[in-house]
């Protein structure tokens, strides 16, 4: 691993952009959201996963061109196409218009069909709660868990974001539904380690921790075992029925994880009670921690101090990734 400083690294992913014909908004917007998950440590939705971006745009699943449109208004529900264009700048914008009908109305809901992987979930919770708002986000996936008490997958691992503002910083629960995302098991794999915990299974249906094993069987664990399974199914036909987008079975079949479906929900009030909040956090903090010398942390806490660190000391990256791009 070697440490690159934030901003050459989002100017790199910038001017590779630019010279794949992206308009210099949606360079920026994207560039942007790919360094800061590596500046939060997310580096799988990163400098690891932009690689594989570049190709999809080559390859014309991301269309850079393309707008998000309104095609549907009903009350404080928007639906919005994506028209296949770059997963991060649409999302980004559909939670922007979330948040400004929350801030209008005191919520506002806004789903997006035919769009691309928004890389990480989290980025649109942060979005949220830094503008003052609760958020609620999800998305379906193709297929990567199997239905509790199957063996086939035939479940989206469906990530799930809930984002609050708080005093020193939002609270933010990012988490995939599966034990570990897929970006997670590449990253343990690309350093040859073992997961912390079972994650998936092996082609005899056994439980194991080794990451690449689980990336072939595409058999992850479901988080909460069959109320894992339970909560991916019902995300799913959430966003398939307040669109009409894919659902997982119809992302599976064609093969490519591209037109997905994305929702983003947004509650407004001018007092969110931050001292309440800061009492349930500075409650859970009391319990005492399984090792010595532990310390418990809230969703997003961590995130913040390896921000602050990444953004003093350089991003740690790839040397063989951050090569390949270079190159591009």
């Amino acid at each position: 691993m070697i440490r690159i400083p934030f901003n050459e690294i989002k100017q790199e992913f910038k001017r590779i952009l630019l010279k794949l014909s992206f308009p210099e908004n949606k360079a920026e917007c994207c560039a942007g959201i790919f360094a800061d998950n590596s500046l939060d440590g997310v580096y799988s939705h990163g400098l690891n996963r932009f690689p594989a971006f570049v190709e999809y745009v080559k390859k014309g699943i991301i269309d850079v061109k393309a707008e998000p449109e309104l095609v549907q208004r009903n009350g404080l529900v928007e639906i919005w196409d994506g028209h296949s264009g770059p997963g991060m700048y649409n999302a980004t914008l559909c939670m922007k218009h979330a948040i400004e009908l929350a801030k209008t109305n005191g919520i506002g809901c806004v789903a997006l069909f035919r769009n691309n992987h928004w890389m990480r979930g989290g980025t649109y919770g942060w979005q949220a709660a830094n503008s003052g708002c609760i958020g609620i986000c999800f998305t379906n996936a193709g297929a990567g868990m199997a239905p509790w008490g199957g063996t086939q997958p035939r479940l989206g691992n469906n990530p799930l974001v809930i984002a609050v503002p708080g005093k020193d910083g939002p609270v933010v629960l990012d988490m995939a539904l599966s034990q570990y995302s897929y970006g997670k098991m590449q990253e343990y794999q690309m350093v040859n380690k073992r997961l912390p915990f079972p994650g998936g299974y092996d082609e005899a249906g056994r439980l194991t921790t080794n990451p690449e094993v689980i990336r072939q069987t595409n058999r992850a664990l479901p988080i909460g075992l069959w109320k894992g399974s339970g909560l991916a199914l019902l995300l799913d036909m959430v966003l398939t029925a307040i669109t009409g987008g894919k659902s997982t079975a119809k992302i599976t079949a064609e093969k490519i994880e591209a037109s997905v479906t994305q929702c983003f929900l947004c509650l407004y009030q001018e007092n969110f009670h931050p001292e309440l909040i800061e009492e349930i956090i500075a409650y859970t903090k009391t319990s005492k921690p399984t090792e010595p010398g532990d310390e418990i942390t809230y969703p997003g806490e961590r995130t913040m101090k390896r921000r602050a660190e990444n953004l003093r000391d350089g991003i740690p990256v790839n040397e063989e990734i951050w090569k390949e791009v270079k190159r591009m």
